[in-house]
C-alpha cells in the first residue's frame, strides 16, 4: 500500500494535468466514485457524463474517488479512499455514487467500500451510514448481483435521472423514507422494495445526445483524448450483445455539426465513442475533417462492412497504424449465428486496405466458446487468419464468450474452463509464426459468466472471494459453497459445475 504522502501527491499531480475540471461548491455535495483506478475512470464516457450531469445542476455537486491504482490487482492494498478535489474520507460524504460497468468491477466497489469504513452490505448499514448509489452500463444487463451492495440504482441511461434521485435524498431525511420515495420513482430499482424484480431501463430525451466528457488527462487509458458520442444504441441484432437494436430504441444519432462544434479547439486527441460508431452515416467526413484539423482520432468500434476505401484512409490520415475490427466468431457458420454481418469477403477486403493504406497490421477481436463451437471451427479460424497474414500481419484478442441477460443467448451454458483452453491452445498452435493470439482469462470469463447469470446471492459470494484474497480459487470456493447451500437445479447449477472442467 503506498504512503499517504505517495497518494496526496500523485493526487497533486494529476489534478495539475487535468484540462477541463469544473470546480464547484455546493450545498449537497456527494462522492461519485468508480471502481476502477483513475486511468480508467477518466476513460469512461459515462462516468464523465454523470460527472457534468451533477454539476451543472443547480445546488448539487460531485467530488471523485477512484480505486488505487495497487488495489486493481490487490483488493487488500486499498487504502482509505478520499475524494481527489478535497481529500474528503468518502465515508464523510452522504451519499456515495458509483458507476459500475461490467461485473468484475464489483470488486472494486467491496474494496472501496470495505477501505471506507462503510459497511458493503445494504442491510448493515443504518441512518449513520452515507447512502449508496448506483448506476453505470452493468444495469443494461443484469444489475442483480449489486442488490447486496446498493441501497438503490438508476437502470440505464442516467444522466437526467441521477440529478433527480439525488434531490430526493437531499430532501428526504431517514433511511426508510429515501428508500420508499425512490422506489416510486420510474428506472429506480431499490432492491427493499423490489426485490428481484427489475425496472425497465430508462432512455434520455434524444436532445441530450451526444454525450461529451469535460475532463481530459494525460494519465487516463486514453490520454489526452476528447470523448464524444457520435450514436447511442445500435441499429444491428447481434445476438449477444446487450446494445442490440431492440434495447431503447436502436441506434440514435447525433448530427456531424454538432459533433464538430462540441470540439474544443485545443483537442488534439479525439475519441468518437458508441456501441456502433462507424455506421454513422457520415462517419468518413467527420474523420476526414478532424484529420484535416490536424487531430488524432480513435473510434471505439469498427464493423468490418463499414470498412470502405475511403474510410480506411480516413483513419489512416487521423493516425491510425493498426486497423482494429471484429471476426467475432471463429468461422462463417458460428458468424451467422451471432446475426453479424463480418463475412469473409470483408475481412479480406480490410486485410486489403489495411495494407494498402499502410497500416502496420491489421488486429481482430473474436469470441471462443460460443453455443454449437467444434474444433473445426477452430480451424477454419487457424486456416482463414492464415490466408489473411498473407496479406498483412494479424493480431488475434479473443474473449471467451459469456453469456448476457437482456439478450437472445441469455442463459446458454459457458463452455467450460478447460475447453476454452483447450480451444486456445489449438487456435495458438495452429498460428505460430503467422499471427499474434492473445486473450483473456478463461478463468475469470467464467467468474464474469456466474455474476453476468446470477442475482443477489453470488453478488454476496463475490463478498466472500474478496475478503478472502480475491484470487481465482477464493471466487470458487465462493461459488461452490453458494451451490451446496442453494441445493442443486437450474441456471445457476449448469454455470458451476464447468468450473473444474
Amino acid at each position: 500500500m503506498p504512503s499517504p504522502e505517495v497518494l496526496r501527491e500523485r493526487i497533486r499531480r494529476r489534478l495539475a494535468d487535468e484540462v477541463g475540471r469544473l470546480d464547484k461548491q455546493a450545498p449537497f455535495t456527494v462522492g461519485l466514485a468508480y471502481p476502477s483506478p483513475y486511468a480508467a475512470g477518466m476513460s469512461s464516457l459515462g462516468y464523465q457524463r454523470i460527472y457534468r450531469a451533477i454539476m451543472e445542476a443547480p445546488g448539487l455537486g460531485c467530488e471523485r474517488v477512484f480505486l488505487d491504482d495497487e488495489a486493481e490487482s490487490a483488493p487488500a492494498e486499498q487504502g482509505r479512499p478520499v475524494s481527489y478535489e478535497s481529500r474528503r474520507f468518502l465515508a464523510d460524504f452522504p451519499v456515495i455514487a458509483l458507476s459500475v460497468a461490467y461485473e468484475l468491477e464489483i470488486a472494486g466497489v467491496i474494496a472501496l467500500l470495505d477501505a471506507a469504513g462503510v459497511p458493503a452490505l445494504r442491510r448493515e448499514r443504518g441512518e449513520e451510514h452515507p447512502f449508496v448509489l448506483m448506476g453505470g452500463p452493468l444495469t443494461f444487463s443484469n444489475p442483480l448481483p449489486l442488490a447486496a451492495f446498493a441501497d438503490a440504482v438508476v437502470v440505464g441511461e442516467a444522466e437526467e435521472l441521477v440529478v433527480e434521485v439525488l434531490r430526493v435524498l437531499e430532501a428526504t431525511p431517514g433511511r426508510a423514507e429515501r428508500l420508499a420515495a425512490l422506489a416510486k420513482i420510474p428506472h429506480v430499482y431499490v432492491p427493499d422494495h423490489h426485490g428481484a424484480i427489475l425496472p425497465t431501463v430508462a432512455k434520455v430525451d434524444d436532445a441530450l445526445i451526444p454525450a461529451w466528457a469535460p475532463i481530459r488527462t494525460p494519465h487516463a487509458v486514453l490520454a489526452d483524448m476528447f470523448l464524444l458520442e457520435t450514436e447511442r444504441g445500435c441499429s444491428r441484432m447481434c445476438t449477444y450483445c446487450v446494445m442490440r437494436r431492440s434495447t431503447n430504441g436502436g441506434m440514435r444519432m447525433a448530427s456531424m455539426d454538432r459533433i464538430l462544434e462540441l470540439i474544443p479547439a485545443d483537442a488534439k486527441r479525439v475519441g468518437l465513442v458508441g456501441a456502433a460508431v462507424s455506421d454513422h452515416p457520415r462517419i468518413v467526413q467527420i474523420v476526414n475533417t478532424l484529420a484535416d484539423q490536424g487531430r488524432e482520432v480513435g473510434l471505439s468500434s469498427l464493423r468490418p462492412d463499414r470498412l470502405s476505401d475511403d474510410f480506411v484512409g480516413a483513419l489512416k490520415r487521423a493516425g491510425y497504424k493498426t486497423l482494429t475490427t471484429a471476426m467475432d466468431g471463429p468461422s462463417e457458420r458460428l458468424r451467422g449465428t451471432l446475426e453479424r454481418k463480418a463475412k469473409v469477403k470483408h475481412l479480406v477486403a480490410a486485410a486489403e486496405r489495411a495494407r494498402k493504406h499502410g497500416m502496420d497490421r491489421l488486429k481482430l477481436y473474436l469470441m471462443i466458446g460460443l453455443p454449437g463451437e467444434t474444433d473445426e471451427d477452430i480451424d477454419e479460424c487457424v486456416a482463414f487468419t492464415t490466408e489473411l497474414s498473407r496479406i498483412v500481419p494479424i493480431s488475434l484478442g479473443i474473449a471467451p464468450f459469456c453469456a448476457k441477460r437482456n439478450t437472445p443467448l441469455d442463459g446458454e451454458p459457458f463452455a467450460g474452463i478447460g475447453v476454452v483452453k483447450q480451444r486456445l491452445d489449438r487456435l495458438t498452435r495452429g498460428l505460430r509464426g503467422r499471427a499474434d493470439v492473445r486473450s483473456t482469462s478463461a478463468k475469470w470469463a467464467w467468474v464474469e459468466y456466474v455474476l453476468a447469470q446470477g442475482g443477489e446471492a453470488e453478488g454476496l459470494a463475490m463478498l466472500e472471494a474478496v475478503r478472502a484474497g480475491g484470487g481465482f480459487h477464493a471466487y470458487k470456493r465462493a461459488f461452490a459453497e453458494l451451490e451446496s447451500r442453494l441445493g442443486p437445479g437450474g441456471k445457476r447449477r449448469r454455470s458451476l459445475a464447468v468450473a473444474a472442467v
